[in-house]
Parts: structure tokens; C-alpha cells; sequence
């Protein structure tokens, strides 16, 4: 048991279905073959009539049991072993690939085999040979299998792919039979979707949260799209809840008004606090640009970042900031925490925001009545009570992945625009620049801006394009109000804001792909298109367009007629976009509780197999 206990470690299996799931990559199979085929291995009884050494090679002639043919094979790497197996006259069952040169049957380098009629899976893994065949005959049996919820086709199936009785039992022209295909797809779902669940722990809020929506919501400039409205109400419901705290996900496409969405939930809060937290200071500081004219006046709202403080953060209603939250010991107690982009912070820093939402009470001085006000039941240590926890996306995922994550956590998909965004999509190459520049002189009379994203910060051999240091002279000289940054950039951050200001041009790497706001910024021009992923041209387009003027994104590209590139300039919806990433990277990558690790399926598809997740979570559930 110990001895199974480390090769399941070693394996990195946490499941038996992990382990039905490591398939055959081939199969050994000794049964004897009933017709001689040419450019296949065949498995023959065969007797030897003659030896001969040639150049230190050994040949031998053997007779054909079934046919009375001749066949003459030839072994390189010969050992005494091999004049003493071969010896005239004796009997033989040979395995090998049969081929034919003018007209005589030869078999380079058979196999003598002892045990005929068996067929024994073949898998590549970490382990030995032995191992795993001992592993999956002990662990991979009817019962268990059933005892892991699966039916008797799925059950059929896994038993036929690891202990077959015939090949034909299993391939259909060299590969696994469509159907044996169909039920790993389903059984790989269904695996993942009962981790997921079971990782999943439910705690009580530190409090119901009941705050009015309503006038807040009357007194907004505009309407709230309908997708807004559903998410508020399911939030609503979520925050409504002492005896189970909010753990809810809300991936929301380039511009779907997520920023509404944040701001209705710390309304629903009030009295209570709220914290949200922002991956760059940039966005921090938008967010807190969009609270102070959205919220109404009485809310009390601070900004926290690092060396820069905007009101008292130990008083307000709503405090947001970047990771230097993390690092206030007297941050207090919240009943609403939010995290806009989680999966932008480190590891550690994820941890400890975990901590800061995990509801262990702060040292503040009002501990004492919050511990009346959270604890009343009696029931439920405080210490094991957990603030209402919402995270921000938006890197639109597939809806598949949606599914699959709801396992974990609520999931909420926004996947309209507040306002029809006029944004229009088109690849270019170098005889378009004259015309580009015209554009670029247009757009910027207009009163509007200009981003160009390069692929690299300096010169390279390996990419085929100018780099971000090589161009700036060029624009520098023929525009005025031109800006420049990347990811290695100290000052980027202020850049980006003296840039929103008072530039015309800004020159960058994909560092702009998620952050700031650019309401004057209607062209994109994006430099080596074809290198970057379909999900980071979408990011970059969402740049433009962001207050419904008419926008451009040209895809600048030296390979023509690019396949990828093409069905991107036709599709503007985020989600569409992300199955399409998934089917061009011919894999899905799912989360394993954030939204980009990369666990990589062998059988589902992540673009394609919505049905089969649908289905594997119906089971799951009955």
C-alpha cells in the first residue's frame, strides 16, 4: 500500500480516475497473424533452415509455418545469445515489420517471442514498464470504476483500452475507435469537475450585507446594460447570505462596465466597508477616478498606493488600492473584498490576500462590536467567518472554461458593451504605411490619439521588425507630443498619465494591454500581430473605441493572408475570441482555481466540447 501510496506521488495522480486516465500510447500485441501484411508488424511461427556471418552481421533464412514461404532477416548488434537462439533447426514464433525486395519476404531484426496470443499496453510515463502495468491492474478494475460514478459503456471502455482482447476491440484504422474517444473526453470532465469540487469550502459571511442599490442606481448618467443588471442581482443575492460568504467571479469583456458592477456592490455593503484591490496603480487610481464621480458624495472613499495616500483609509467606506493594502497593519475589518485581474499578482501576494480576506479580526478599535454584530448566533467562531469575496476578469475565457469554474465559484460572464463600440479591424504591411500615416496626421487633427505597440523594447536578430528604440527617432521627427514606455519602465505608470493628457502619439510593448482608460484614443497600430496570442490583440483593441468614437486597430504584419490574423479582424466579441485562441493553440489550458495555470487536456477539447462539460456536471450533480 505505502509501495502504491509513492508511485501514485511520483505519478502526480490524485485520483483513480487520474490514473484510468493515463492511456496506452501503443500496444504490444503476440497474437499470430492470419495473412502476411506487408509494411506491418506481423507476428509469425517460423522455423530456422539456415546461418550465415557477413560482416559481423548474422543472417538467417526461415521458413514460414502457415505460407512454407521464405523469409531472410538480417541482425546488427549480434551477441553469442543470438547464434545459440537461431540455431538450424529450430522453432520460432518472430515479431517484426515484414517488408519485400524482389519478391523475397525479409524481417530486419525480429523478436523471438515467448508467450503468444497476449496484448500488452504500452505507457510512457515516469515510471517502469512493470510499475505501471501493476499499478493499473491493481487499481483500475470494474468496481472501482463504477465506484467512481461512471456508467457501464465508460466502465466498458476504460477496461477494453487497458486490458484489450483484440485490437480491433479498441482501433479503427490505427486509432482508438470515435466512440472510445468520446467517452475520455467525458471521463476526463467529469474528473476534473469532482477535484474542483471537492476543493471547493463554503464558509459563513462575517455578516448579511443589505445596503440600497436603488438610488444609486437611478442617479447614473446612463442605463445599465441588461448583463449588468443580472450580475448586480446575483451579487445582491450572494451578499444577502450570513450563513455562506460570496465567493463569485465576474469576467466581463474589454469596456462591459465592469466598473459599475464594483461600484453598485459597495453600495449593497454600506454601512459596512469594502476593499478592492488593483494589480497596478494605474488602475487603482482610475477606479478611484470613477468611484469619486459615480458614488454618491456621503460615501467616504481613500485610495491607498504605495508612497501616495488619498483620504483616511482607517475611516473610509470604500478603500482601494494596489498591493501596498497587503502592508497596512491598521487596515480595517471588511465585509466586502474585492480583487480586480487576481491572476496578475504573485503568488504571495495572492496568499496574503487571502489572509486580508479571510476575516480575522483586525486590531482596530471597533473589534468589539463587530464581534456582537457578526457573532450573534453563537454558532460559528468569528475567527472561522470570511468577508463577501468577488474577483474582476477581464480576459474573456471560453464558455466551457466558465462551466468548468463553477464548480469552484460562482461564475458571471458579461459579455455585451454598455454602448456599440465602432471599431474596425484590419491587417497591413509595409505598402500601407504612406496611407497609415496620413491616418495617424487625421486622427491627431482631430483632437484624438495615436497607440503604436512594438513587439520588443530593442533590437533583434530574431524578430523580423523594427524594435520600440529603433522607431522613436522616426516619430519623434515627424510628430510632435510623442511618448514612450514598456514593461521595464520605472516612470510607465506616469507616463501613461501625462500621456492621457496631453499626447498624441504613445509608443509601447503590450505593457498598455490591461490599465489605463484612453477616452481620446481611436487607432491601434499593433507590430508583428501574428506573434501575440488572439486574447492579447483583443486586450490591445479594447484600447480604442472606449467611448463609442469611431476606432481603428491595424494588425501590422510581414506574413500575408495569415489565417489566424484574418478571423480576428472578423470577430469583435471577447468570448468568441477566446474559443478561437484555444482552437488556433489546438488545446485548452483550464484553471485550477486561477484563471491562467495551465493544466493542459489530452482528450477535451476547450473550444469545442461545451456539451460534454455540460454533461459531466449534470452527473456529477445527480
Amino acid at each position: 500500500m505505502e509501495e502504491a501510496k509513492l508511485l501514485f506521488k511520483k505519478l502526480k495522480m490524485y485520483s483513480l480516475l487520474d490514473l484510468a486516465l493515463i492511456i496506452p500510447t501503443s500496444y504490444n500485441d503476440t497474437t499470430l497473424s492470419t495473412t502476411l501484411e506487408l509494411g506491418k508488424v506481423n507476428t509469425l511461427e517460423a522455423k530456422v533452415t539456415d546461418t550465415s556471418v557477413y560482416n559481423g552481421k548474422l543472417r538467417v533464412t526461415f521458413n514460414l509455418t502457415q505460407s512454407g514461404r521464405r523469409l531472410s532477416s538480417m541482425f546488427f548488434r549480434v551477441t553469442p545469445y543470438h547464434h545459440k537462439l537461431f540455431e538450424v533447426g529450430s522453432s520460432h514464433v518472430i515479431q517484426g515489420k515484414l517488408e519485400e525486395y524482389k519478391g523475397y519476404l525479409q524481417m530486419s531484426q525480429p523478436k523471438s517471442i515467448k508467450q503468444i496470443g497476449k496484448i500488452t499496453p504500452k505507457y510512457k510515463t515516469v515510471l517502469k514498464e512493470s510499475e505501471i502495468a501493476s499499478l493499473i491492474e491493481l487499481y483500475v478494475t470494474e468496481r472501482n470504476l463504477f465506484n467512481e460514478g461512471l456508467d457501464s459503456k465508460e466502465v466498458a471502455t476504460l477496461m477494453h483500452i487497458h486490458f484489450p482482447k483484440s485490437m480491433e476491440e479498441v482501433y479503427e484504422n490505427g486509432s482508438f475507435k470515435p466512440e472510445f474517444i468520446e467517452v475520455l473526453k467525458f471521463v476526463e470532465a467529469f474528473n476534473h469537475l469532482k477535484k474542483l469540487r471537492g476543493k471547493k469550502v463554503d464558509f459563513p459571511a462575517l455578516r448579511a450585507l443589505h445596503g440600497d442599490i436603488k438610488t444609486f442606481v437611478e442617479h447614473l448618467p446612463f442605463v445599465l446594460t441588461k448583463e449588468q443588471q443580472t450580475v448586480i442581482a446575483a451579487i445582491q443575492k450572494d451578499l444577502s447570505r450570513e450563513d455562506k460568504a460570496a465567493k463569485r467571479m465576474v469576467v466581463g469583456d474589454v469596456g462591459s462596465g465592469k466598473t459599475m458592477v464594483i461600484l453598485a456592490s459597495v453600495m449593497m455593503a454600506l454601512p459596512h466597508k469594502s476593499i478592492l484591490m488593483a494589480p497596478t496603480s494605474l488602475l487603482a487610481l482610475q477606479l478611484y477616478e470613477e468611484a469619486c464621480k459615480y458614488l454618491p458624495k456621503e460615501v467616504n472613499i481613500a485610495l491607498v498606493m504605495q508612497g501616495k495616500d488619498e483620504g483616511d483609509y482607517t475611516q473610509a467606506d470604500f478603500i482601494i488600492g494596489t498591493h501596498a493594502l497587503l502592508y497596512k497593519e491598521d487596515l480595517p475589518e471588511a465585509s466586502l473584498v474585492m480583487v480586480d485581474e487576481q491572476h496578475r499578482f504573485g503568488t504571495k501576494q495572492r496568499a496574503s490576500l487571502e489572509a486580508l480576506a479571510s476575516g480575522t479580526p483586525s486590531e482596530s478599535g471597533d473589534n468589539d462590536s463587530s464581534l456582537e454584530a457578526t457573532n450573534h448566533d453563537r454558532q460559528t467562531p468569528l475567527l472561522l467567518r470570511k468577508p463577501h469575496y468577488i474577483q474582476f476578469s477581464a480576459t474573456p475565457i471560453p464558455r466551457t472554461q466558465a462551466m468548468m469554474e463553477s464548480e469552484l465559484l460562482d461564475v458571471s460572464l458579461i459579455t455585451t458593451t454598455p454602448f456599440e463600440r465602432e471599431v474596425l479591424t484590419q491587417t497591413i504591411s509595409r505598402q500601407d504605411f504612406p496611407n497609415l500615416l496620413t491616418h495617424i496626421k487625421e486622427e491627431i487633427s482631430q483632437k484624438h490619439q495615436v497607440l503604436i505597440i512594438y513587439p520588443l523594447v530593442e533590437e533583434s536578430t530574431e524578430v523580423p521588425y523594427q524594435s520600440l528604440e529603433e522607431s522613436r527617432g522616426f516619430w519623434e521627427s515627424k510628430f510632435e507630443n510623442v511618448y514612450v514606455t514598456h514593461g521595464k519602465d520605472k516612470q510607465k505608470e506616469e507616463v501613461l498619465l501625462e500621456f492621457r493628457e496631453k499626447g498624441d502619439i504613445l509608443l509601447a510593448t503590450t505593457v498598455v494591454e490591461v490599465g489605463i482608460s484612453l477616452p481620446r484614443l481611436t487607432l491601434i497600430v499593433i507590430v508583428g500581430a501574428e506573434r501575440l496570442g488572439l486574447a492579447t490583440l483583443h486586450q490591445l483593441r479594447g484600447r480604442v473605441g472606449r467611448n463609442g468614437l469611431k476606432s481603428w486597430c491595424y494588425l501590422y504584419s510581414n506574413s500575408q493572408a495569415n489565417k489566424r490574423l484574418t478571423q480576428f479582424t472578423q470577430t469583435a466579441n471577447g468570448f468568441d475570441i477566446a474559443k478561437l485562441d484555444l482552437k488556433f493553440r489546438d488545446s485548452g489550458d483550464i484553471l485550477d482555481g486561477t484563471i491562467q495555470s495551465g493544466q493542459r487536456f489530452k482528450w477535451l477539447d476547450m473550444a469545442e466540447d461545451e456539451k460534454v462539460v455540460a454533461y459531466a456536471k449534470l452527473r456529477i450533480k445527480n
